[in-house]
């Protein structure tokens, strides 16, 4: 069994080395600092504290307690509203919870975005109407009646007029906005009157958005119309991988606390309300100066791309408004394939990304294995100081591989020495120790 700890070390060790020497762009992810992987690392990653602050159900949670209760305040303070709640263990986590708020049970009634067109499959029913089974967790869990509201994907965004309809001839118990490929804000003033008036609540999923929103950019829910904002805090918000949920509406507060303890949680990642403590602190103190710079990164990488034959969407309305860009790499299949080919051959050069659905890849016959696009992100990038040459320097690589077609060893030994130059994580207190550097154990 050594044998089996070593091997598990080393791999973990290679799995380091491989980020090290890579341009990560997978618009999901992000880097956290040395504070909030230590703060990750405490004693708390192994105890519980099953209920709310002061309120538990386990002795010993003196200090557990003032640290979510700072998590909470920050939090609070961080997205301007009253109330949030930081034991979600995750954005799915939280998204049951605002579906236990406002939806009934077996068959509740939601409206979301469509799931091939970006939506995310946390919104998503257990079988389509046709009958496939696609497990949604909404479906899944909660067994909602799923519809979808209209898209306009020559804008790459929902439609305000056709969506209305669907919200008055549905009449859904709660209208969610929020999705994984969001390169625009969404329309929640306009629709959230419109669901006012059926009696729906709304909710916004900001898994990809949070912090953007927090730091003042992208669009504002709670202020739009949303009763609820639910969240992962590993994506734009660089945090440990947990869930938060908020809202400013203080009649929904006490529901809000149930519908995750006890109906969700049991012990709720200790360790990780501590580090996301830590990573509220720094974009309340970073986040401004952080989040533009991911955003004009996003645009800056999506022209770079452009102007080297690789067809990035939305040109007409400036490629994007948060960190993502999307690429239609339809017209190098038959040179190189789709997207599930491109992204395979990037990683073989050290650049990691993911394939994605366009939105009309299923009407076309194309699968989510091999779709026609790719999505890219540049938060993490970003975080490492990268700025709009680097975000030319990305684009040249990529160009190298699918346009023409440069041999990937080449471009990998090319990639791995440009990554050397971006090995320190900004935007965060910097300090002379490194991540567990001066934790003690007893």
């Amino acid at each position: 069994m050594r044998n089996k700890v070593e091997e598990i070390r080393q791999i973990l060790m290679e799995h380091n080395r491989l980020f090290s020497d890579s341009i990560p762009l997978i618009a999901s992810e992000n880097i956290t600092s040395p504070a909030v992987d230590e703060a990750a690392n405490c004693d708390m990653s192994h105890r519980y504290a099953e209920g709310w602050v002061g309120q538990r159900v386990y002795a010993g949670c003196k200090y557990i307690d003032m640290v979510e209760d700072i998590c909470m305040e920050l939090a609070k303070e961080y997205f301007k509203c009253i109330h949030a709640d930081v034991r979600p263990i995750s954005g799915v986590v939280a998204n049951l919870a605002m579906y236990n708020a406002f939806t009934s049970d077996n068959n509740g009634k939601m409206l979301i975005m469509p799931i091939p067109k970006g939506g995310h499959i946390s919104h998503a029913p257990k079988f389509t109407k046709s009958g496939m089974a696609i497990y949604g967790t909404a479906g899944t869990v909660r067994g909602l009646n799923i519809e979808y509201m209209a898209f306009d994907n020559d804008e790459m965004n929902l439609d305000v007029d056709k969506t209305a309809k669907i919200i008055r001839s549905f009449e859904p118990e709660l209208v969610l906005f929020g999705g994984s490929v969001f390169l625009f804000p969404h329309p929640v003033k306009e629709l959230s009157e419109v669901a006012k008036e059926v009696g729906a609540n709304v909710g916004y999923d900001a898994a990809h958005v949070a912090g953007l929103i927090g730091s003042g950019y992208f669009q504002d829910p709670l202020r739009e119309g949303a009763d609820v904002m639910t969240m992962s805090t590993h994506k734009t918000l660089p945090g440990p991988q947990h869930g938060t949920l908020v809202s400013n509406r203080e009649d929904l507060i006490e529901t809000l606390r149930s519908c995750t303890f006890p109906a969700l949680l049991s012990n709720h990642h200790l360790h990780n309300v501590a580090a996301l403590a830590v990573a509220f602190a720094e974009m309340l103190e970073f986040g401004k100066e952080y989040h533009k710079n991911v955003i004009q990164n996003a645009k800056a990488l999506a022209q770079a791309l452009n102007e080297r034959g690789i067809n990035v969407l939305m040109e007409h309305k400036g490629f994007t408004e948060s960190h993502q860009i999307v690429v239609d790499i339809t017209k190098f299949e038959k040179t190189i394939g789709l997207g599930g080919d491109i992204e395979a051959l990037l990683e073989k050069c050290n650049i990691i990304l993911n394939r994605n659905l366009l939105p009309w890849d299923i009407q076309e016959g194309r699968h989510y294995q091999n779709p026609g696009g790719l999505r890219l992100g540049t938060s993490e990038v970003t975080r490492l100081g990268m700025g709009k040459t680097e975000m030319e320097d990305i684009a040249e690589f990529i160009k190298k591989v699918i346009v023409d077609k440069s041999d990937p060893k080449k471009i990998r030994e090319q990639v791995i020495e440009f990554k050397k130059g971006f090995q320190e994580i900004k935007y965060c207190f910097q300090s002379p120790n490194k991540a567990y550097e001066y934790i003690k154990f007893y």
